[in-house]
């Protein structure tokens, strides 16, 4: 009956930093939800790279993995019946997990009820999705923010010229103040100027 309490609740896609910061609130010192902002957090869906997994057999079977996305680390914990159904994921790969929040000796961690493998792209995809809905709940960059990431987009275009051009994707992790939203507002209008090309798909080159 409680686990079919807690599918009612929302999945909040999250990056694990923010997760991290989030406060634990307790009920009789049972874990009740994650403050984060204004949201009750319960369950969540996350991206992340397996780094560590701890498996034990036997009578008091249980699998705990470690899972990074870049911006932090959380672990995963499965007990008894439910470790047969992740033995096979291992270090190394990326998945995507929706579980349940808990929180046991002041630490939070995840009890995967999903745990599904994903092409590592998906890592970068999620992050551009939360940092895309940040945009659209906070006030728009202003003129002289986007000509500052301008100037740093070209900066980073002509310094890989040796190396024959940069990934779009390598711009955005290296101007990680700046959103991947006004990043590729950005170098879409230096195309349309004809001042950078693309030689092939998400990767640029200057043209001058």
């Amino acid at each position: 009956m409680a686990d079919e309490q807690f599918k009612r609740h929302i999945a909040f896609k999250f990056r694990i930093g923010d997760l991290l910061m989030g406060k634990p609130i307790m009920n009789q010192e049972r874990f009740s939800f994650l403050e984060l902002g204004d949201k009750k957090i319960v369950r969540v869906n996350v991206i992340g790279n397996i780094v560590d997994k701890y498996e034990r057999e036997g009578e008091k079977q249980y699998i705990f993995f470690t899972l990074d996305d870049g911006s932090g680390q959380i672990k995963l914990k499965t007990f008894g019946e439910d470790v047969n159904k992740f033995k096979n994921l291992n270090q190394g790969q990326t998945v995507l997990v929706i579980g349940v929040l808990r929180n046991f000796n002041n630490e939070t961690y995840i009890s995967p009820e999903i745990i599904k493998e994903q092409d590592p792209q998906y890592l970068l995809i999620r992050k551009m999705e939360i940092e895309k809905n940040r945009i659209a709940n906070s006030e728009p960059a202003s003129k002289g923010q986007i000509i500052a990431a301008k100037d740093k987009i070209l900066e980073l275009i002509k310094n890989s010229e040796e190396a024959g051009g940069i990934e779009v994707d390598k711009i955005i992790m290296n101007l990680r103040e700046t959103s991947p939203e006004i990043i590729n507002q950005e170098i879409k209008k230096l195309m349309e100027d004809g001042i950078i090309f693309e030689p092939r798909p998400g990767k640029i080159r200057w043209l001058g």
